[in-house]
């Protein structure tokens, strides 16, 4: 018989497998398939709030898995994003990220690189950083010394300006290993090279990468795989029907559709032992990314107010019992921060009392004094 799995258990779960008892800050990196790093605070406030045993752990821990210990790696991860990801996984993630087929080059043929080319720039952007830690200026000027001018030619329309043709593919090095952030140098970004590593064989990468994704955000599709690693569907399709042909998938009912889990990974919280509660969520976090589907995760007015033309993240969202119930926002000034959380629907006592503790949890992974604001109950997209 069909194991049938309800949206309940299955929210429950996920939540369950990134919300650790005593973590290190790379293995909640690990649990969540990276923390999205676009925004470096936001990605210090996923990992914090996951970390619930982990009492004291702070923005300042996530820097120093960064810049101390190099336990976590800041680079281009899945659709090409900025994530933290753990340095012990780079060998998994950059056979798997660079085994994903292209979409469609939206560049105009005379702006795009040749694949040629492509390979000359990573090479060169691996090269010039052995070691080092540049600018963007300074790194382009070593990528033209050691390919060419075309390289250099400003071609690629960017905010207003333009940009060398090179830095097209600057998230291709990232996902291929060839290139990593450094600690900012005043205002400026920095990249370098991470520690060297032999990737896995691409084909067991991938195993392993949807196997993780499964693991972490299933039951799932083909399609939400996809969606998620901005691949072709009909491709992460045919990798499906590879693992199910070797035994390790196995078919289920989520919520009436057919879905797959990785075998034998089977178990889901019965009614009485749903998850519940009350979560605050940062911008662009993995968890309202990736779980799906996407229509009940943001069910009814949270699709019109916590979503952007159905694109997820650009809100930090109030989580409810599995469900996105609001939006919310944070302002610092000195040692002190104000949450503003705006529900979709007024709050029990039982939640405010939650809300509080989960403030209180934000003010410490920010080291500053919070202060917790509800905002006026919202339902359009710009309340």
């Amino acid at each position: 018989m069909t194991l049938r799995i309800s949206w309940p258990a299955a929210s429950a779960r996920r939540l369950r497998r990134q919300f650790l008892p005593e973590p290190t800050v790379a293995e909640v990196a690990a649990a969540m398939l990276g923390a999205h790093a676009q925004v470096p605070s936001a990605a210090e406030l996923s990992i914090g709030v996951r970390a619930e045993g982990a009492e004291g752990l702070t923005r300042a821990d996530v820097r120093a898995a960064l810049w101390e210990d190099g336990s976590l790696v800041r680079t281009h991860g899945p659709r090409g994003t900025v994530h933290l990801l753990p340095t012990a996984e780079l060998p998994l993630w950059t056979a798997a990220l660079t085994a994903v087929p292209d979409g469609p080059n939206t560049f105009p043929p005379d702006i795009r690189l040749t694949e040629d080319q492509t390979e000359q720039v990573v090479s060169a952007i691996g090269e010039a950083l052995e070691g080092r830690f540049l600018t963007v200026e300074e790194l382009s000027e070593e990528v033209v010394a050691r390919t060419g001018p075309w390289a250099g030619d400003l071609v690629m329309p960017a905010f207003q300006e333009l940009w060398p043709r090179w830095r097209q593919v600057l998230h291709r090095a990232g996902q291929s290993g060839a290139l990593c952030f450094g600690p900012n140098r005043g205002r400026k970004v920095t990249y370098t090279r991470p520690p060297h590593f032999t990737p896995l064989p691409s084909e067991e990468a991938l195993r392993q990468l949807a196997l993780r994704y499964l693991t972490a955000y299933g039951p799932a599709t083909p399609r939400h795989f996809a969606r998620w690693l901005a691949a072709p569907t009909a491709w992460t399709t045919a990798l499906f029907t590879r693992l199910a042909a070797n035994g390790e998938l196995e078919e289920v009912l989520y919520e009436d559709t057919p879905a797959w889990v990785a075998a034998e990974d089977t178990h889901f919280p019965t009614p009485t032992e749903e998850l519940r509660g009350v979560l605050l969520l940062p911008y662009f976090d993995a968890y309202a990314i990736a779980a799906q589907p996407r229509e009940r995760l943001y069910p009814g007015p949270a699709w019109h107010r916590a979503l952007s033309s159905g694109q997820a993240g650009n809100y930090p969202v109030l989580l409810i019992d599995g469900e996105v119930s609001g939006v919310w926002h944070q302002r610092r000034r000195g040692n002190r921060t104000t949450v503003t959380v705006e529900p979709l629907n007024p709050l029990t006592a039982h939640q405010s009392r939650e809300l509080s503790l989960r403030t209180e949890r934000i003010g410490e992974i920010l080291e500053a004094t919070p202060e917790l604001v509800i905002g006026k109950v919202t339902t359009g997209p710009h309340a």
